[in-house]
């Protein structure tokens, strides 16, 4: 008795075949309807009810002052959160991936947290390390630093919540290039500086964009932590996912759907980023 057949096809590079029979082209099909109903609809959807009320109505949100600030606030949150992540993930990776030393195999389940760890319940521990009802938090308080209820916190939980997702995209690909051009370049003189700059760099450049992308997506979107130690206060510490859920509880529906539309299109524009540096690299990898 045969069991069902793969459309493999012979070449330099093996590739995806034509599907053949009925049964493929039927989950095919199913594939295709899941992913239109799942993904496409909702999405259209927002943008539908976004445009309900016209174009005048949909202006007249954006330009409202609390969507404004919290276009405003979502973007620093995701400025501020990136870059320190970026630089996070490298030196971690780095570490983790060039030296053996102990306490690395804690250090690596450690990056793991934030992935474990639920964002409300996160939010949670900041507000109680960094509160005003605790030491640390009445200490910056003192000297008129609010870190909860204010644009840190906003920022100090995103930062936790998105910390491992470079260094998660680094590790396994520093791994595998391993480090025998690096030590080659030691031999010769280079400086660490320079080693970094024209050998580890080049050879990770892409897995870093793409860590950068989806830093920048999950950053943006955040909504469990930052809801906790925001305090949602409207025109202060109102981000686009808070605000979503303020117009929605006020009925107001299509200012809510104008919020959820700018979300979308930030994860579009991410998405065509993310798709373009995949094609990029595979090309480059073809090439060699």
């Amino acid at each position: 008795m045969s069991g069902p057949t793969l459309n493999v096809p012979t070449g330099r590079a093996a590739g995806p075949g034509r599907p053949r029979g009925w049964r493929q082209w039927t989950l095919i099909g199913l594939a295709v309807t899941a992913a239109f109903l799942l993904l496409v609809m909702p999405l259209a959807l927002i943008f539908a009810r976004a445009l309900s009320g016209g174009w005048e109505m949909l202006m007249a949100n954006l330009a409202d002052s609390d969507m404004q600030h919290a276009i405003g606030l979502t973007l620093l949150a995701a400025l501020i959160t990136v870059p320190i992540n970026v630089i996070f993930g490298v030196l971690l990776a780095w570490c983790v991936t060039r030296y053996s030393f102990r306490g690395r195999k804690l250090l690596l389940t450690l990056i793991d947290i934030p992935y474990a760890t639920s964002p409300v319940v996160a939010g949670l521990c900041y507000l109680v390390v960094y509160g005003l009802e605790s030491t640390v938090g009445a200490w910056f308080y003192a000297r008129d630093i609010q870190l909860m209820f204010a644009w840190p916190g906003i920022i100090m939980v995103t930062v936790f919540v998105t910390s491992p997702f470079v260094a998660r995209i680094l590790i396994p690909l520093m791994q595998a290039q391993g480090s025998e051009e690096e030590y080659a370049a030691l031999t010769l003189g280079a400086s660490g500086w320079q080693i970094f700059r024209l050998i580890t760099l080049p050879n990770i450049k892409w897995g870093l964009l793409y860590g950068v992308v989806i830093t920048n997506a999950r950053a943006v979107g955040e909504f469990g932590a930052v809801s906790v130690v925001s305090g949602a206060i409207r025109g202060k510490t109102l981000t686009l996912p808070l605000l979503i859920e303020q117009l929605n509880d006020d009925n107001k529906t299509v200012a809510a759907f104008t919020a959820a539309a700018l979300l979308a299109c930030m994860a579009l524009v991410t998405l065509v980023v993310k798709t373009i540096m995949e094609r990029r690299q595979e090309r480059l990898g073809l090439r060699h």
